[in-house]
């Protein structure tokens, strides 16, 4: 018969061994790395709302979704949320939504909340309310009944912009947690640092690869670089352009250089008495020297822009040949009524000074900025550079600058109409510029009420070359989208030519 004393000494090594066993299997599992990935972006966002975030970081971290997206090869819109879309007249529109969808709380994305989501979007966003031109919803189970103010055919792209993405508006914490249907949901969010992400297991389209991600975000191009080499991100969108060359010689680093449908242009603010005589806006576009800031400031990464549309577009024109340089300028301001005295560009003794705008977080406008500042000042044209935050809240706040480096999506909708009702339009959301032409106008008009690819092509050209004529804008070069990602450990990254796909339920890192 085994004694006390053994008896307890066998107890002891019985636990002993069982404690060492659990502590092996959680060495294990803390051994076993969780499959995540972070992503910087060169944008930072002190929101999260996803109907009136500029950003668009709800949508690109897969937090949320909308009706209809784009497909990047072909640049025409396909089902997403919605399964089909139908109208007769292109006023009343039929919409059956995709069936089986969830918010990440649990609840059922039918008709109901699409209706209310929508709703939202459009009382608190003047620019989502502008675009989609909804006069009526009525909402019965998984189908949508939308009536638009007028005959809209091409209203179904309109849902494919980030801010119509569709949200639970039951649950009121828009800013920091909004609830939407896609591959993640938000776990933490620090303003201007990044959004953490947890996977959300009932995902309609399966469960994401990823268990957990992080969006981040730092404005320095140099920076994000940085990051990559350091290990800090594993994917880094827009890095440096200088650093490019290190990078892709870096084992296990992939860069990816694609063309986009975003244009570098200078806008012009025609509420400036100096910009409202064309010719000082012709001089402004003359002095602008694309070829030599593709090739120095890009590195090649981008193509000279003539108009909004890269020229693979259909609606993209042949325009007239124009007169450049210092000589041309020169002329232009001539016939303006400035003459150059003292090495100063001056009219009736007033100076030509200019106040240009420009933003870091995009790193090449800035140098654009200085380059065009350089050569104005060799005509005597003081030109003051202001540097600035959030240009599109600057624009719309402000009024006292006369140009300004701005980016922009020209037709992510694979469709004119989204960037030629938006900038050119009296009522439309990027319209900077402040254009009001009762001509222009009533082109973007007859543009939204045309039927038919081809048709709306020709008419779009004809728009394009009257903007050009007016010189409302200058354009300066198409970028490409720059990515660099560390191809050793991500895989299924995807660089979409309209930026707003990025973290995707496919998204996924090796073992």
């Amino acid at each position: 018969m085994m004694s006390n004393r053994y008896k307890s000494l066998l107890v002891l090594l019985l636990s002993a061994i069982f404690l060492a066993a659990c502590s092996s299997n959680a060495a294990d599992k803390q051994g076993v790395e969780k499959k995540e990935v972070n992503l910087l972006f060169n944008f930072a966002t002190s929101s999260l709302d996803p109907n009136v975030d500029t950003s668009y970081v709800p949508l690109r971290a897969g937090i949320t979704e909308t009706l209809v997206r784009l497909n990047d090869t072909n640049l025409t819109i396909e089902p997403w949320l919605a399964q089909s879309w139908d109208s007769k007249d292109g006023q009343l529109w039929t919409i059956e939504l995709r069936e089986g969808v969830t918010f990440h709380n649990g609840k059922p994305m039918n008709a109901a909340a699409v209706k209310a989501s929508l709703e939202r979007a459009m009382k608190d966003s003047i620019a989502i309310k502008n675009a989609l031109r909804i006069d009526s919803i009525e909402a019965n189970a998984n189908t949508l009944k939308i009536m638009t103010e007028v005959p809209f055919p091409e209203f179904p792209s309109e849902l494919v912009h980030p801010n119509t993405s569709i949200i639970d508006v039951t649950e009121t914490d828009f800013i920091k947690k909004p609830i939407g249907t896609g591959p993640f949901a938000v776990s933490s969010f620090t303003p201007g640092t990044a959004v953490d992400l947890i996977r959300y297991d009932g995902y309609w389209r399966g469960p994401a690869k990823l268990e957990t991600a992080r969006f981040s975000f730092n404005e320095d191009a140099n920076a994000r670089s940085l990051a990559l080499q350091s290990g800090t991100a594993d994917i880094v969108f827009r890095p440096e352009v200088e650093t490019l060359a290190n990078l892709e010689a870096s084992k296990g680093v992939t860069v990816e250089s694609t063309s986009t449908f975003r244009v570098h242009q200078m806008t012009m603010n025609l509420e400036r008495k100096p910009l409202q005589d064309v010719n000082v806006r012709k001089a402004v576009d003359a002095l602008i020297d694309r070829k030599a800031i593709v090739e120095t400031i890009l590195k090649g990464h981008a193509e000279v822009a003539v108009g909004p549309f890269p020229s693979s577009f259909s609606f993209a024109p042949d325009y007239p040949e124009k007169k450049i340089g210092m000589d041309a300028a020169r002329a232009y301001l001539k016939e303006a009524g400035y003459t150059e005295l003292d090495g100063v560009m001056q009219k009736n003794g007033d100076p030509l000074t200019l106040n240009l705008l420009t933003y870091s977080s995009r790193a090449d406008l800035p140098l654009i900025a200085q380059v065009f500042q350089s050569d104005a000042g060799q005509l005597g044209i003081d030109v003051k550079i202001q540097q600035i935050e959030i240009p599109e809240e600057y624009m719309a706040a402000n009024r006292d600058w006369d140009l300004a480096t701005y980016s922009n999506l020209t037709a992510p909708r694979g469709d004119a109409g989204y960037y030629l009702n938006a900038t050119y339009h009296p009522n439309g959301a990027l319209n900077f510029s402040g254009a009001d032409d009762d001509q222009l106008t009533a082109l973007i008009d007859e543009l939204n009420a045309t039927v038919g690819q081809e048709e709306r092509s020709v008419l779009a050209e004809q728009i394009a070359i009257y903007v050009d004529e007016q010189v409302y804008n200058s354009f300066v070069l198409h970028p490409n989208t720059l990515v660099a990602y560390k191809s050793d450990k991500v895989i299924n990254w995807t660089t979409s030519r309209s930026e707003y796909y990025m973290l995707t339920n496919e998204l996924d890192v090796k073992e």
